[in-house]
């Protein structure tokens, strides 16, 4: 179990947090060139894999994503960006800006095992199970961090909003530094066991024949860092698969960890608007949302764009 003091950056609560906190503001140069990007995709299209910044005049725009990733790596561990003017762009448009934009924070990555690099995050209308990802359902989300079944996470999560549902969908964000910090005061005994490996079901994203499941801790010290890995979900699931039970210290530990994620004014909660992004450090935070009721006219259903970032590794899902 990490021993050393946890980052004061990111020791932060909801409640507590200033409004400002993690938030910046599309600058007009960076506006400008954007709009340049989608004036020259529209006049020679490109797929979209094959955008690279190199080829593009992103001057302002790279240094203001050095600012963004700043705010993320050296700041609270999460940047909201306000904001894309998504109105006026096609929606190849956005998707090629936003891919960009996330390309000079860190590599995009492949989320599913065939390869799927770009993700969107709508309701599907099925319920979610082995092989059905919560986030292609309206229902409510557990706080956890994304692929925490794989071998390789992301280190970083983007999330472009292109369209917001009629009721419901509020993101929240949570540090896990807080959160620890508080299981040790609370649980120390519970907190041990999150040390300790858990089955997770990997939703199928494996060759075939593969082991359906992998076996990690919730947390683990990396080159003196805290680094998580949370879907309460995936593990409930992971061991039915498994074919085993899980241990009562880590049935309770899991309980208590979640009733911590959840009390009220822990997690900073906020409503996605179009053309906002969200990228946050993966290893650090948790995010989840509330369910929603969408639009009945399909053109209008919620829509976000997710991108995984990660340097590290190979740019295949299991890195």
């Amino acid at each position: 179990m990490i021993g050393q003091a946890l980052p004061e950056r990111l020791l932060w609560r909801g409640d507590t947090l200033p409004a400002e906190a993690g938030r910046l503001a599309l600058p007009a140069d960076v506006e400008s060139e954007l709009d340049a990007v989608v004036r020259s995709l529209d006049r020679d299209p490109l797929p979209l894999l094959l955008l690279r910044p190199d080829d593009f005049a992103l001057d302002a725009a790279r240094a203001f994503m050095r600012a963004v990733k700043r705010t993320i790596d050296d700041g609270v561990g999460f940047a909201i960006v306000d904001r894309l003017p998504v109105e006026r762009w096609s929606e190849s448009g956005a998707r090629a800006v936003w891919w960009l934009l996330a390309s000079l924070v860190a590599r995009p990555v492949a989320q599913k095992w065939d390869g799927t690099s770009i993700y969107d995050v709508r309701d599907l209308g099925r319920p979610p199970g082995n092989g059905v990802r919560p986030d292609v359902t309206n229902v409510e989300q557990n706080f956890h961090t994304d692929n925490s079944y794989n071998h390789v996470p992301p280190h970083y999560v983007g999330l472009m909003c292109l369209r917001t549902a009629m009721a419901g969908g509020v993101s929240g964000i949570v540090s896990f530094a807080a959160a620890h910090e508080e299981m040790r005061r609370r649980h120390p005994a519970l907190l041990q066991r999150l040390y300790q490996p858990f089955h997770f079901d990997r939703q199928r994203e494996h060759a075939p024949g593969d082991v359906m499941t992998t076996f990690h801790p919730m947390f683990e010290e990396t080159d003196g860092r805290l680094v998580a890995r949370l879907s309460h979900f995936q593990v409930k699931n992971g061991y039915k698969l498994a074919g085993a039970a899980i241990d009562p210290e880590g049935t309770a530990a899991l309980q208590a960890f979640e009733a911590i994620l959840d009390q009220p004014g822990l997690a900073a909660r906020f409503q996605f608007q179009p053309g906002q992004m969200q990228l946050i450090d993966n290893r650090a935070l948790g995010h989840k949302r509330t369910a929603f009721e969408d639009w009945p006219e399909p053109a209008r259903k919620r829509l976000l764009v997710r991108l995984w970032l990660r340097d590290s590794g190979s740019r295949a899902y299991n890195g």
